[in-house]
């Protein structure tokens, strides 16, 4: 009976032995599996780390990047800001010589009407001037004096009247910005800038001049940023005559005769009637809808080195949606011309 006991006793020693030594391979193999994943863990840990230590580096000279172009905008900001003052105080000053000539003219056109006036009177009274007169008469063309002067009188009037408009339209467009938003008609705004740019709508011995199209709605006055507007204008209306002055590229003046560049610009009230929408719009050579989706991007730009800085568009964009808290899109198609949406709220 014992030696049952025994033999009974040793299968299960055997039985258990057997399952310890199977337990301890499934451990060692877990083991080899769990040292296989602790290396693979560390290696992609190590990876991991070293890809960050990149990156940290990567972003350190980014950020002095950032910081040395900030520095260098905030210089371009206090030249230009400079700048502005001096135009104003320029424009100022031109105002007033040109006011003292410009009523100095109707006075003069009268006393000159007065003297032609008592010259005829000599004429009816004396109609046999003495010889001297009647050579001195010829020598002076008197007949085209008397009709070219008052002539020159009108055109000394028109003169007047551009410089006069020019220095307005410098000072509307230098104005400088307050910390406070102030009340603003849109449409000085993109006039004076229109003024400044009409050395580059006028035609030349290459292409006609840009027709221009001004579709202007009724709006009441705009709390905005007067300054950082016209800057917007002045960047996106540069550009479309950019983009039309490249689409001509290859084209004969008759050619671009055919299809004339023109630009449009539409304002209009929104149907909320708490918003402004500036449409700028030109029939150039359009943009990609890659392109498009980068436009705003900060340093992004399609010109060749040493045309443009890529800050236009990315600071038009921050002075719209960020300082004003509107929008501005863009809707192009490649090829036949580009539209910029400029929406701002009134108040």
């Amino acid at each position: 009976m014992e030696i049952l006991d025994y033999q009974q006793e040793i299968k299960e020693l055997k039985k258990a032995n057997r399952i310890i030594q199977k337990q301890l391979e499934r451990s060692e193999s877990d083991r080899i599996k769990l040292e296989d994943t602790n290396q693979k863990k560390e290696s992609l840990l190590r990876k991991v780390i070293d890809e960050l230590k990149k990156y940290q580096n990567n972003l350190e000279e980014r950020s002095y990047e950032l910081e040395t172009m900030l520095l260098n905008l905030q210089i371009m900001q206090n030249k230009m800001s400079t700048l502005g003052s001096l135009v104003a105080e320029v424009a100022h000053e031109i105002n007033n010589p040109v006011g003292f000539i410009a009523g100095n003219l109707a006075p003069a056109k009268e006393y000159i009407q007065n003297l032609l006036h008592l010259i005829d009177l000599y004429q009816q009274t004396y109609p046999k001037p003495s010889q001297e007169i009647q050579e001195t008469i010829e020598l002076i063309d008197l007949d085209y004096v008397r009709e070219d002067l008052l002539k020159l009188i009108s055109s000394m009037r028109e003169g007047t009247d551009r410089i006069s408009n020019i220095s307005n339209s410098l000072r509307i467009f230098s104005r400088a910005d307050t910390e406070q938003k102030v009340l603003f008609n849109l449409h000085e705004g993109i006039n004076s800038t229109l003024l400044i740019l009409k050395h580059r709508l006028k035609a030349n011995k290459i292409r006609p001049a840009i027709e221009l199209v001004q579709d202007y709605g009724e709006f009441p006055l705009v709390e905005c940023f007067p300054g950082q507007l016209n800057q917007v204008f002045m960047n996106l209306l540069a550009n479309a005559i950019d983009a039309l002055e490249e689409s001509n590229c290859g084209l004969s003046f008759n050619d671009i005769k055919v299809n004339p560049n023109k630009i449009t610009i539409h304002t209009a009230l929104t149907e909320d009637k708490n918003h402004v929408s500036i449409r700028i719009q030109d029939n150039g050579v359009g943009i990609s809808a890659d392109v498009q989706q980068k436009m705003f991007g900060h340093l992004f730009t399609t010109k060749p080195v040493g045309k443009g800085t890529g800050l236009g568009l990315s600071i038009a964009y921050q002075i719209i949606v960020q300082k004003h808290k509107g929008t501005l899109e863009v809707n192009s198609v490649l090829g036949k011309g580009s539209e910029f949406i400029i929406t701002i709220p009134i108040y």
